[in-house]
């Protein structure tokens, strides 16, 4: 592709083959059959049949499928159609939620400017911009929106507002020159306009070079399809879970089946009793619980400004050891605010100039007097740089419309990009002064006094040298310095460029784009809590390393780098350094995946934060993608998997931490049921190996499973926040869901659990009656499993985190218990559950020995667990 940057603009039209004049009728429609349309291809997308199918290809889920297959063979219908209804809900949840987030592209294309003003055939005339071709000349005035990628062939003071497409804040002034480097960024292409930016001031014809997929931001449309949507660690982990489970279901059931047909059981019983068994072990409804438990966290999160997109984002929040973060409009205000002011000798803070110092309220007035933009009920209107000289004057309490009319412009000189100033003649005082305002080197060339307290005097070299001293100091601040001056005119003539010579300094305003107030200790919360923030930015090196410097992400200059310099490394090389960098400046959007992915390569779960169309590609990539709802554009939303509705960095801790919160609440969740599993599958094993009676039949393991086991786990999902939790290290991402203190916990568990279930089968085997034994394992197991949703809220005691602190597991126990005693107690559901009518003493035996898992386990973290 030719590098147009590089041509003069000679060469530019002759690689082009086109004229100032334009295309004519007949080129155009040459090249549209070259080229095609200026649109964004679309890839090709999953049908909807297509994205539900593939919701059943988990492991467990299809062992689930097999399992009611076989019921529904048998003959057990009841078994068949609630596994089904459990697969088909978590399906539809599944399809719903991946439809709606695959709309990156067509954002991208709605971004487009609608039409675009060319010139064909010597004349200008408007067309929809899909129908610009490559060599169409573009006619660009201030509040258009730029239809292609163009090189300028002139320039008349064009300032283009890139931010959404690099990050950088700033409107960028253009010229037509060559630029002699073959490597330079998006954001220093000064000749170059691009699709999706807008025109802020000035105006400019421009040769379009390309279009569609190859501009820049039909780049990142294909970095968007290629970038990769990563597996949240509890995905991962259920899904590396569920396999091992499933294998273990299926090894003991095997091995069950044939321990029972070497006994000479009936080939049919031996089989429903396998099947009966892998209904037991497997927690039907788990996929349910955790979907539920998630929404809950995002409805939560939701009132505290961060909208989940996607809901496994939530736990994935949890897990986050770091952020890779947009500087502007995330970790700043998005703002141009004037900080500080050079003013007499002195460098005074923003707020400190005094109105009844006549030079001070000069300097403040020539702030608005030379300048064309305004605040009207509220909306901005205007340059960037001049909106943030308007609000310093309504700082000290000047109303630019008032002043205006008070001291009237009766001329003046426009801001051109080549003489880098601009000038008005104002009726000030009984006279006629000219204010100029500009480049700091440009205006001090043209001093021939300044004005101090002391009255004025020639500017000498050593006013000359402490000026520029002030001007590098504020610079290497990141800050944004402007030169204002004045002369009294004699307006016998129009002003003239010549004029804006003999001036008399009187100051420089120095201004930024301020960190938020609440950025520094968000970013110092990140830290506390083991997760590295790093700045990712299109602005220069100097503006993000001070901004990053004073919000605390920055230590030390050697952690700053430009996007070319880690153009000349090779991912390997990135990957060793990125843990030693802190900011990255001048980047594009494929420097930014280059970043997230070599954090992820090295173990890491990383969050993306960003706000323009730049970011999409790197907000798909990442483990979560975060996307600012005020200032963020559509493509950068549609990217992300959570969208933070006040643009504020902190609201991502406090994400965090609510992730954090939700998946201890989840995994507490899944040890609830399979403890209460591994309880029913130790019963059904010691009943096999000792040749006893089945212990339950399916509808009593499918009335545990879906029925006093779903509500208690979605209550442990709602426990309460746990303030300690921001104080933790994130969870290794490789560190499995079933590791060996969690496996052993649901062991232990499981088996105080079997055993009181089994002296209940005992006791009621003792009464000859199989039915009596199969009704007191069934309801002991059920009212077991229902108390110990108490002990699964945490490793804590229920004296250290508050009996009644979760409202919401005594909801599900009441309800949980009232199920249990209507099955028991009413002669019609009697005959459904295949339930036995029990006396008082077997009833009694029933809450004794199903209280006792909860109070053996809440003894030993009495006396064991003290320090948690």
């Amino acid at each position: 592709m030719p590098s147009f940057f590089k041509m003069s603009l000679t060469e530019v039209l002759k690689t082009l083959n086109v004229t100032k004049a334009g295309l004519t009728t007949e080129e155009v429609e040459e090249r549209r059959k070259q080229y095609g349309y200026n649109e964004l291809a679309e890839g090709k997308r999953k049908g909807i049949i297509q994205v539900f199918i593939e919701q059943f290809k988990d492991f467990l889920v299809i062992i689930l499928i097999i399992a009611a297959l076989i019921s529904a063979f048998l003959g057990e219908i009841e078994s068949t159609i609630v596994i089904l209804v459990v697969l088909i809900l978590n399906a539809i949840l599944g399809t719903v939620q991946h439809m709606k987030a695959e709309a990156s592209l067509n954002s991208l294309k709605s971004l487009s400017a609608p039409n675009a003003k060319v010139l064909r055939d010597g004349q200008i005339i408007e067309i929809p911009s899909r129908e610009v071709v490559v060599g169409d000349i573009l006619s660009l005035d201030a509040g258009d929106f730029v239809s292609a990628d163009g090189r300028i062939i002139e320039n008349h003071s064009l300032q283009v507002n890139e931010s959404s497409l690099t990050g950088e804040s700033l409107s960028v002034l253009k010229d037509e020159e060559p630029i002699q480097q073959n490597e330079v960024p998006i954001a220093d292409k000064k000749n170059m306009v691009f699709s999706g930016s807008y025109v802020t001031y000035g105006r400019a014809v421009v040769a379009v070079t390309n279009i569609g997929m190859d501009t820049e931001i039909g780049k990142i449309a294909n970095l968007l399809e290629s970038a990769q949507e990563k597996k949240t660690p509890l995905q991962a982990s259920l899904d590396e879970f569920g396999k091992k489970l499933a294998l273990l279901i299926i090894g003991i059931a095997i091995l069950i089946f044939a321990l029972d047909m070497w006994r000479g059981h009936d080939l049919v019983d031996s089989f429903m009793f396998a099947v009966a068994l892998a209904v037991a072990a497997i927690p039907e409804a788990l996929s349910s619980i955790v979907t539920i438990v998630l929404a809950f966290g995002t409805q939560k999160m939701a009132k505290e400004n961060a909208i989940v997109r996607k809901l496994h984002a939530v736990e994935s929040l949890g897990s986050i050891s770091v952020i890779c973060s947009d500087k502007t409009g995330t970790l700043t205000q998005n703002k141009m605010t004037v900080q500080k002011v050079y003013v007499d000798h002195q460098v005074l803070e923003h707020g400190e100039l005094k109105m009844d110092n006549p030079l001070e309220k000069r300097m403040v007035l020539m702030c608005l007097l030379c300048n064309d933009a305004v605040t009207i009920e509220n909306k901005e209107i205007g340059d960037p740089t001049e909106v943030a000289l308007v609000n310093f004057g309504e700082e000290h309490h000047y109303d630019e419309l008032i002043m205006r009319e008070k001291y009237v412009r009766i001329d003046e000189l426009p801001f051109d990009s080549n003489r880098k100033l601009m000038s008005t003649v104002n009726q000030y005082e009984g006279k006629h002064l000219m204010f100029t305002k500009g480049a700091v080197d440009v205006l001090l060339s043209r001093v021939e006094y300044i004005e101090t307290s002391e009255g004025i005097r020639r500017f000498t070299e050593k006013d000359h040298e402490e000026i520029e001293g002030i001007n590098q100091n504020f610079s290497k601040n990141g800050l944004r310095v402007l030169a204002f001056a004045y002369k009294e005119m004699e307006m016998d003539h129009s002003v003239s460029l010549e004029d804006e010579y003999g001036l008399t300094f009187v100051g420089l305003t120095a201004m930024m784009d301020p960190p938020r107030e609440e950025s520094h200790e968000a970013v110092a919360a990140c830290i506390g809590a083991g997760i590295k923030p790093v700045m990712i930015t299109g602005d220069h090196k100097i503006t993000a390393s001070a901004i990053a410097r004073q919000i605390g992400i920055l230590k030390d200059d050697s952690e700053a780098v430009e996007g070319m310099e880690i153009e000349k490394w090779s991912d390997e090389m990135l990957k060793e350094r990125v843990a030693d960098l802190s900011v990255y400046a001048r980047v594009s959007p494929e420097h930014k995946i280059r970043i997230v992915k070599a954090w992820q390569e090295k173990g890491n779960v990383v969050a993306m934060t960003g706000d323009g169309v730049n970011d999409g590609p790197a907000l798909k990539q990442a483990d979560i993608g975060v996307a600012m709802g005020i200032t963020g554009t559509e493509v950068a939303k549609e990217a992300s998997s959570m969208v933070l509705t006040d643009d504020n960095f902190s609201t991502i801790v406090k994400a965090i931490s609510n992730g954090r919160s939700i998946y201890a609440n989840i995994q507490n969740s899944i040890k609830f049921l399979l403890s209460g599993n591994t309880g029913a599958v130790l019963t059904v094993l010691y009943a096999s190996f000792f040749a006893l009676p089945v212990p339950f039949v399916a509808v009593h393991l499918l009335f545990i499973n879906l029925l006093t086991d779903s509500l208690p786990a979605i209550a442990i999902g709602l426990e309460p926040y746990n303030k300690k939790i921001m104080k933790e290290k994130p969870r290794d991402i490789h560190e499995p869901l079933l590791n060996k203190a969690f496996a052993g916990r649901v062991l232990f568990e499981g088996i105080l659990i079997a055993i009181s279930t089994l002296i209940a089968f005992s006791i009621g085997l003792s009464t000859s009656d199989h039915m009596v034994a199969s009704t007191m394992a069934f309801a002991t197991l059920c009212l077991a499993r229902l108390l110990h949703g108490f002990n699964s809220r945490s490793n804590q005691s229920l004296f250290k985190i508050g009996v009644f602190s979760n409202q919401f597991i005594w909801y599900a126990f009441i309800i949980g218990i009232v199920l249990l005693h209507l099955v028991l107690l009413v002669p019609g559901l009697q005959g459904i559950f295949e339930i036995a009518v029990l006396s008082p003493s077997e009833l009694g035996s029933i809450y004794a020995l199903a209280f006792m898992p909860l109070i053996v386990i809440q003894v030993y973290r009495v006396i064991f667990v003290k320090n948690n």
